[in-house]
């Protein structure tokens, strides 16, 4: 698949303004939206988003629509980019991460993983999660705490990507765990993960957009749910993903940005969901939440 860089140039404020308007218009698909110093001088900057399947022509097209009313002034440019498997290139420099006992890596890192470490081993694929990301390395975080502390009958990763949480939690948990995504390419890479951990056998993916397919009723309900998403589909969900839980139940979620907490502990708050735990980094934000009698403080 081609991949278009769009390239949009202005001064530093008007450059981080837009860059904001980039990103929130293009949050739901996760393209790579980045803003830098453009000059060595300060003074223009850049502003670039990576589009796939698209002409350079429909990429700058596909831009201005998005932004709409957020409109901008600023030139804008689009090239193709040399076919580079520009996930598995962009992977290639990437240290190991650890978060708790566990430590995320790459096939060229596994001598890295210290003794008593959990090692996850992710490959570059076209789905979000490599452990480098805050959220991601919150929700581990989170994994490592509760699963090391609590024991849970039943465990749903929604929306998993690489399926590097579900992979964590049943190294953890030594126990069955169900990973679903709306894209089928997300669930067949988090199959062909838990594989090269060797943990085939506790997971189970399938592709589901939300948590209404009949599956999640036959291995559910569950009291343990992490969800790392994006604000607005954990909105729309709250409801939904709480009825597919337990009474007494432990809820991870993120994907959030900061200002996100309020109106995400609000929505949570009205299916009896409270607050035991906020983790951020780099603006980004985990939230820990529990239903009923369960203590996960």
């Amino acid at each position: 698949m081609q991949t278009v860089r769009v390239r949009i140039a202005a001064d530093e404020q008007e450059a981080k303004r837009i860059y904001g308007v980039i990103e929130r218009a293009f949050e739901d698909e996760g393209n790579p939206v980045t803003v830098y110093e453009f000059t060595p001088d300060g003074r223009v900057w850049a502003v670039e988003v990576l589009l796939f399947g698209l002409e350079p022509d429909e990429a700058i097209a596909e831009v201005q629509e998005r932004v709409g009313p957020d409109a901008f002034a600023a030139p804008v440019e689009a090239e193709l980019l040399e076919d580079l498997n520009w996930v598995q290139k962009s992977l290639e420099g990437l240290a190991p991460v650890r978060a708790g006992r566990f430590v995320v890596h790459g096939s060229h890192d596994r001598d890295k993983v210290p003794a008593g470490a959990i090692g996850i081993e992710i490959e570059a694929a076209l789905a979000f999660g490599t452990g480098h990301h805050g959220t991601t390395e919150g929700c581990l975080r989170e994994i490592d705490r509760l699963v090391g502390r609590w024991h849970f009958d039943r465990i749903l990763d929604l929306g998993t990507g690489t399926g590097v949480l579900a992979i964590a939690a049943a190294k953890l948990a030594r126990q069955v765990v169900v990973a679903t995504d709306i894209d089928p390419v997300a669930t067949r890479t988090a199959q062909e993960n838990a594989v090269l951990n060797q943990v085939p056998h506790l997971i189970r993916t399938f592709t589901a957009a939300g948590v209404e397919d009949r599956r999640f009723a036959e291995f559910g309900p569950f009291d343990l749910v992490i969800a790392n998403i994006l604000a607005r589909p954990l909105m729309q969900m709250a409801r939904s993903i709480s009825s597919r839980m337990t009474g007494d139940a432990t809820l991870i979620l993120s994907g959030l940005r900061v200002e996100d907490g309020p109106r995400i502990l609000f929505a949570y708050g009205t299916q009896g969901f409270r607050l035991v735990r906020r983790w951020d980094k780099n603006g980004w934000l985990t939230l820990t939440l529990v239903r009923g009698g369960v203590h996960a403080a």
